[in-house]
């Protein structure tokens, strides 16, 4: 019996040491993910808002299918740099919170796409889903500056219901950099600042 609690003990803290450690690493640069996809989301809505205001045509939507492309082509990067520079191996956690947003990606992607085809509340259904995504990340690494955006980001899913026309997307853009942006610089911050 009482080896059986030492074990208990043994997992529990293996567990804790898992998710301080991974937390560690996600703040040791590794806001990188929050900004790549946040920087791209929020200049890519900017776009959008621009062109379409600045021609009526609507076809400038279709700029939305830059975001994957631009944020994968920036997570490749991001994470070849990390490999090559330290030898990182991702553990658990990491694997976890890829498989988040792995699936999140996917649902948002073929949202994205069934929007074109059926007329839904594309920019909510996104804010929703990137809100959820963030909330997990941030509860599963214990980092309330995430968890707290996530709360943000799912909460704001409301705003484009709100607004009219093309105000939606401009504020799908400013509503991006806070649930992303703010909290990839903190988690670089507070990873900087260890260093220091």
């Amino acid at each position: 019996m009482e080896e059986k609690n030492l074990n208990e003990k043994a997992s529990l803290e293996l567990i804790s040491q898992m998710i301080t450690n991974s937390r560690r690493k996600l703040e040791d640069g590794n806001g990188i993910p929050f900004l790549i996809w946040g920087y791209t989301t929020f200049c890519i809505s900017l776009a959008v808002f621009f062109f379409i205001n600045a021609t009526g045509d609507y076809h400038y939507h279709f700029l939305w299918f830059l975001i994957p492309v631009i944020g994968s082509i920036g997570m490749f990067i991001s994470k070849r740099s990390k490999v090559k520079h330290s030898g990182h191996v991702m553990n658990f956690i990491e694997r976890v919170i890829g498989n988040i947003w792995m699936v999140i990606g996917i649902a948002g992607f073929i949202v994205s796409v069934g929007a074109f085809f059926v007329r839904i509340p594309i920019l909510s259904i996104v804010l929703l889903l990137m809100g959820i995504g963030t909330a997990l990340t941030g509860l599963t690494i214990k980092f309330k500056p995430v968890i707290i955006s996530g709360f943000i980001g799912m909460a704001s899913c409301v705003v484009p219901f709100v607004l009219k026309g093309n105000e939606q997307i401009l504020a799908f853009g400013i509503i991006y950099l806070i649930i992303m942006v703010i909290p990839g610089h903190i988690l670089n911050y507070k990873g900087r600042k260890k260093h220091v």
